[in-house]
């Protein structure tokens, strides 16, 4: 990790003795101090203003400013402003930022690993993501992937369960999908080119245009939330479900391990709890706003809901076997106990979440309703 003088100004007035010995033995400098309170900074991948992750980064820095009482605060970049949208992992390695708040699997060139922890094809949902990672042992796993680069992840937000995304044509059978352009991020890339499609990741804030210029012939983002605030009903009328591809997509916060460690106990306890609570309080949100969202774009804005047709949920659903067991075949250790972790994980809940959610999501299918007389 590149190291970097944090002490500016009136702070390096203050700076002790000790502070300053430590510095120019080469020591890691502690963040900016002034009378007690130290100043971070993060850097997100969201475009700025973006409701849902973006006021979600916003607010969790808010939330670590108001919980310490102002000992510790949090000014938040959006993406470009400080680092490009796919840079926030190495912003924080090397000292850039002390933090950073985006999804693990925009890394996949760190680790294969990285995608377990957002989101996998027909992988965990947000309640089962969350189950996993504070008590099935994937938190252990994921520090452990991260210790090498100097990084303490936590789960900060989750979209719950996505669109499969927008198209300019219908998809009516497999075939359809070969030659597409669309833009998909993680594993699903991979999962859709088995299919004959042609992935193209660009950040959220460039689809609109790149579907507008015919660059991409489909995209997906999120939900209904985000995507009715980005406007691709205007240039993409055709709008998927279910996203097999993200069932509960994770984001996370990425905090320098050396600056974490060297906080004193209680700022270490504010971050992690700051970060759940943020991870709670976006899904609370997106599922808040989805629905209402959706019928804006459908009764508003004329867009055509549609649904995959089953022989493709099930070519996909092949397709994302094949290559989770091709991650795991060339994963190194780490990544391939996460992927043990994540399969035995999803073997062990998923009986339960068919016979809890899945069988009152089919009865609520009968529409019983919730009516006030009078």
């Amino acid at each position: 990790m590149k190291r970097r003088a944090f002490l500016t100004g009136s702070a390096a007035a203050a700076a002790t003795p000790a502070v300053l010995a430590s510095l120019a033995a080469g020591g890691v400098a502690a963040p900016a101090i002034a009378s007690g309170r130290m100043e971070w900074r993060m850097v997100t991948s969201w475009p700025k203003g973006l409701p849902g992750v973006g006021t979600g980064a916003e607010r969790l820095a808010r939330r670590i400013g108001e919980m310490t009482d102002g000992r510790l605060t949090v000014k938040v970049f959006a993406a470009g402003e400080l680092v490009p949208a796919l840079q926030c992992f190495d912003a924080v390695a090397n000292g850039t930022a002390e933090m950073a708040h985006d999804a693990a699997y925009y890394h996949l060139s760190k680790s294969e690993g990285c995608a377990f922890f957002t989101a996998f094809p027909y992988g965990l949902t947000a309640n089962e993501l969350d189950a996993w990672v504070h008590h099935g042992g994937a938190q252990a796993l994921w520090d452990e992937l991260y210790a090498p680069f100097g990084l303490k992840p936590f789960l900060a937000g989750n979209t719950g369960t996505q669109m499969f995304g927008w198209f300019r044509k219908e998809i009516r059978s497999v075939a359809d999908l070969r030659g597409l352009k669309i833009r998909t991020p993680g594993n699903n890339g991979r999962v859709l080119a088995r299919l004959g499609a042609t992935v193209v990741n660009v950040p959220g804030g460039e689809i609109y245009g790149n579907l507008q210029s015919g660059a991409l012939d489909a995209a997906e983002w999120v939900g209904p939330f985000n995507d009715l605030a980005l406007g691709f009903y205007q240039v993409a009328p055709y709008y998927y479900s279910p996203g097999y591809q993200e069932p509960g997509a994770g984001l996370q916060l990425i905090v320098s391990k050396a600056k974490y460690d060297a906080l004193p106990a209680d700022l270490r306890a504010v971050i992690a709890q700051a970060a759940q609570a943020e991870n709670n309080d976006m899904l609370a949100e997106y599922t808040a706003r989805s629905g209402a969202a959706l019928a804006t774009l459908v009764r508003q804005h004329g867009v055509k809901l549609r649904r995959l047709p089953e022989d493709v949920l099930t070519a996909l659903g092949g397709a994302a076997n094949e290559v989770l067991n091709e991650i795991h075949a060339a994963g190194d250790p780490v990544t391939r106990r996460i992927i043990e972790s994540y399969i035995r994980f999803r073997a062990e809940v998923v009986p339960w979440s068919r016979v809890g959610e899945f069988t009152l999501e089919q009865a609520r299918l009968l529409d019983i309703p919730h009516t006030l007389r009078g």
